[in-house]
């Protein structure tokens, strides 16, 4: 028996999952990182046309969820029902293409649960022992390591929990505690002994080794196994006392699977699930992906702090019972808010809820997305980069590219695309990354992928730019170099979105009805669309709005937190009130170079401005046309107000404003900074 390295198959049958929330409490921004990465690799999959089936599950097993119930006076089953409720409404509301969303309080985990364990126990690989544990006799349980505290028995640091010390950084048994105390009761336990169950793991140490050697995991978590594994496995306590909330184990009186034996075989019980119900008309079958021989591929999305469980004991216990190993398990950091892990007394731990109330999901999927890599590192939520980023990439680069060329499309070609390729070099261009973009999702480097889709973009606004089609179409002999220019702007989005689908499901659900020709899916993106007519073009995104960011922030913090000032509306003033020097330093003014300017139809006063503020571009509204000639802004730097909340227009979205003095007419003067003055600079 050996285990299989991942391979890549065409074509190929996926079993693709993300590690199982805890059905203890509400889901996080911490839950909706990995949950977006496994999402955007099985969209990728999709995309490429293979066959692929998104699973997960609540966990819903263990002590913490019984103490929780209990609490409530409810049923351990009542509160995980409406806690899987609430995980799949927020899953959904971030856009997660679960096939299967199930739990392990269920009747196909306990059956498979049980055929695993009996496989073992008939091969000799469970044997028994005697432990000694704390037990607290008010509570009339066992303590898990959480619900004690005590003294560290290296160190004596007070109030430290039993398994390890913040203060010295030790590890050891909650029984060396010196002065132990339950957290349950506040009573001293006493130390109890009783029988467990453990599974050789020690057995499987040479697979294991040449399991972590292939490519199922990353060098880095290969590394951090080939440590474990040099200082010598240990028989796994695969076994709970009662009073316990999960499976008890047949044949036993009072014992239970711990929590960590039954939890990823839900992935195999949620496959089950889906097969008998929804799934059964894909045809799909639950030996294709779990046999010893199977030529399918499971890929287990997990962050750095379960690997153990999923690289280590998981593929031995799969390989004791006779089913297959993972192809691939794909460990991340985790998430960090402004550098510092997530805080409900600093007003970062934002729950999926509250995110959703105020902010668009594709948002944080893009933003996530720009980070993430098979890294066991932290991926951080900067939240003023995360606005920065948003409207810059997003706005600022991928849609202003269709926003630019739709209108004259529309307006003077009915809405035709040209028949032939304006620059082909620059086609090509685009074509010969398609490969790398693809190899960068294969790999789950998403980061990369996205950095050059967002570098094609940058080449597309500067090849729209440098065409100047705004001025050509004035000239009747350039007509159709217009044609050919914005025709090719258009086909360079759809490039771009089809490489993006993955991570924004949604604006592309919408580009799809704008493009009009069906469906994106990956071969799409070698394809130039030829005299084909397009629809109407509707905005497709919009600017993030700050106080939207704190007002979601403000939501996160505990009730007697102070708002965030950007959250607090503004105090009314006299006229004659003077505005403080914090409230004047909120005005974010930038240097802006003008790209293009035209004049607005239906409008006496009104130019459009396509300006470069340094992070991309943006379309302002200046009412300055009594005094300026189109041609004679463009290549002129202008300060702009870049903090300016968005405005609709009905000509479009104005995205900030330059400042101008005069009396109005003629006599209006654009402010310009010095030369030598750059693009982005912030004015002083």
């Amino acid at each position: 028996m050996h285990f299989r390295p991942f391979v890549l198959n065409t074509p190929r049958n996926i079993l693709v999952t993300s590690a199982l929330p805890y059905a203890n409490g509400e889901l996080h921004l911490g839950n909706m990182l990995e949950h977006v990465y496994t999402d955007v690799w099985a969209r990728f999959q999709r995309l490429r046309g293979h066959e692929v089936v998104y699973l997960c599950a609540d966990d819903a097993h263990g002590t913490p969820t019984m103490l929780r119930a209990e609490s409530e006076g409810v049923e351990p089953e009542a509160l995980i029902g409406g806690l899987r409720n609430a995980h799949v409404r927020d899953l959904q509301g971030f856009l997660i293409s679960h096939d299967n969303y199930h739990t392990t309080h269920s009747s196909e985990n306990q059956e498979i649960v049980e055929t695993i364990y009996l496989r073992l126990r008939d091969a000799g690989l469970i044997t028994t022992g005697e432990v000694e544990q704390l037990y607290d006799e008010e509570k009339g349980l066992f303590l898990a390591d959480r619900y004690v505290k005590g003294n560290c028995p290296r160190c004596g640091l007070a109030d430290q929990y039993g398994d390890n010390c913040e203060g010295c950084g030790a590890s050891y048994e909650a029984t060396e505690l010196l002065h132990p105390v339950s957290t349950l009761s506040g009573k001293t336990p006493v130390k109890r002994t009783s029988t467990h169950y453990f599974f050789d793991l020690p057995k499987f140490t040479q697979r294991l080794r040449d399991w972590t050697a292939s490519d199922a995991v990353s060098g880095e978590v290969a590394n951090k196994l080939a440590e474990w594994l040099d200082a010598g496995l240990k028989p796994w306590d695969i076994s709970r006392d009662g009073p316990y909330f999960g499976f008890p184990i047949p044949e036993t009186e009072d014992k239970y699977f711990y929590v960590w034996m039954d939890a990823p075989i839900g992935y195999m019980a949620s496959l089950r699930n889906y097969i008998n119900g929804a799934g059964k008309a894909r045809g799909i079958d639950f030996d294709s992906f779990w046999n010893e021989d199977s030529s399918s591929e499971v890929v287990h999305f997990v962050g750095k702090d379960i690997i153990y469980f999923h690289a280590l004991f998981w593929p031995a216990v799969l390989a004791g019972a006779g089913f297959r190993a993972p192809s691939r398990v794909v460990a991340h950091g985790f998430l960090t808010v402004n550098g510092v892990k997530m805080s409900k007394s600093r007003g970062t731990f934002v729950l999926a809820e509250t995110y959703l109330k105020h902010l668009d999901p594709e948002y944080l999927r893009y933003y996530f997305a720009s980070k993430l890599n098979p890294s066991i590192a932290d991926i951080d939520l900067n939240l003023d980069d995360f606005l920065n980023r948003v409207n810059a990439d997003l706005v600022g680069k991928l849609v202003n590219i269709a926003s630019r060329c739709a209108r004259f499309i529309e307006k003077n070609f009915d809405h035709m695309l040209a028949a032939e390729i304006h620059d082909a070099e620059l086609w090509q261009a685009f074509q010969a990354s398609r490969q790398t973009i693809a190899d960068y999702f294969e790999s789950c480097e998403v980061g990369k992928a996205v950095r050059e889709i967002m570098a094609l973009a940058d080449r597309a606004n500067q090849y729209i730019t440098r065409h100047e089609p705004w001025n050509l179409i004035k000239q009747g002999d350039k007509v159709e170099a217009v044609h050919g220019i914005c025709s090719q702007g258009i086909n360079m989005f759809r490039f771009l979105m089809v490489c993006l689908k993955p991570v924004l499901p949604e604006t592309a659900a919408r580009v799809e009805e704008f493009i009009n020709a069906g469906p994106l899916q990956w071969h799409d993106s070698a394809e130039y669309l030829r005299s084909h007519r397009i629809n109407q073009f509707v905005p497709l995104m919009r600017r993030m709005d700050k106080k939207a960011l704190m007002r979601m922030m403000d939501d996160s913090k505990p009730p007697d937190a102070p708002e965030s000032e950007a959250a607090q509306p503004a105090p009314k003033q006299a006229k004659d009130a003077h505005v403080s020097l914090d409230e004047f330093l909120r005005i974010d003014l930038r240097v802006a170079k003008v790209l293009a300017a035209e004049p607005v139809e239906d409008a006496d006063k009104l130019l459009r401005l396509t300006l470069d503020v340094g992070d991309g571009t943006r379309n302002v509204f200046a009412g300055i046309k009594s005094a300026y000639a189109p041609d004679s802004l463009v290549g002129r730097q202008v300060v702009v107000v870049a903090n300016l909340a968005p405005r609709e227009m009905r000509f479009g979205t104005s995205e900030g404003m330059v400042l101008a003095a005069g009396e109005g007419g003629k006599e209006i003067f654009l402010l310009s900074p010095d030369s030598g003055a750059e693009p982005g600079m912030r004015v002083r």
